[in-house]
């Protein structure tokens, strides 16, 4: 599974941080600000200046949360979350076709993830198209849902219909860089943590808790 989709935050986290937005009138700035070169050219949104202090306070709230999930910590195995932005789609914005800049200010950019702060019902469009070698697919999640995927996948928003469109945007550096390598270790560790869940402990489980860590000592960075 190179992806994954997890309701991080409830109505009542969403509802914060979106009347906290709320207060920031003036603090809004075009998002082609922090766009590379290439995709300045189909970016078109707005963007909560990241040097301000609610965006410093609502980014590491969204931070802890991450860093709190196991799911999201197996899946991503974070050795740095960096570049947090908020931002918003009005009728008529988009952001056209592009990749992620392999390395940013703050660190390297293995996984891109999304959160969802509107509810679905709030706008239409606005959807998150990811490609891979062999497919697309769209997301448009649930308020409070997040869909983490690898930064080297191109991908895009479509047009915002009607309504407001409200994200969370992120990277993440792992401590592992290949794809397939944290699809491994992904797989290993829920399925280890199924078995104890259901049987309790074992040397049986022992022993695979002791590969996971050390598969992890030999392809982390």
């Amino acid at each position: 599974m190179n992806y994954l989709t997890h309701q991080l935050l409830n109505a009542e986290e969403t509802d914060y941080i979106k009347n906290e937005l709320e207060k920031e009138k003036q603090s809004w700035e075009d998002g082609k600000n922090t766009a590379g070169s290439h995709a300045a050219e189909v970016k078109n949104n707005l963007q909560l200046k990241r040097k301000s202090d609610i965006s410093k306070k609502l980014s590491l709230l969204i931070k802890e949360k991450i860093l709190k999930n196991t799911l999201v910590k197996s899946f991503t195995l974070a050795k740095h979350i960096h570049s947090i932005m908020f931002t918003k789609y009005s009728k008529g914005m988009r952001y056209g076709r592009h990749i992620d800049n392999a390395y940013m200010s703050s660190g390297r950019a293995d996984l891109s993830f999304t959160i969802f702060l509107s509810e679905k019902s709030q706008y239409e469009g606005g959807e998150l198209l990811i490609e891979n070698l062999t497919s697309e697919k769209k997301f448009r999640l649930e308020q409070g849902g997040i869909i983490i995927y690898p930064s080297t996948y191109l991908h895009s928003v479509k047009e915002v219909l009607n309504g407001e469109r409200i994200v969370c945007v992120g990277w993440i550096e792992s401590y592992i860089k290949s794809i397939e390598e944290r699809e491994y270790l992904f797989d290993l560790d829920a399925g280890a943590r199924s078995l104890l869940a259901k049987h309790g402990r074992s040397d049986e489980l022992d022993l695979i808790f002791k590969s996971y860590s050390n598969l992890l000592r030999v392809m982390g960075d």
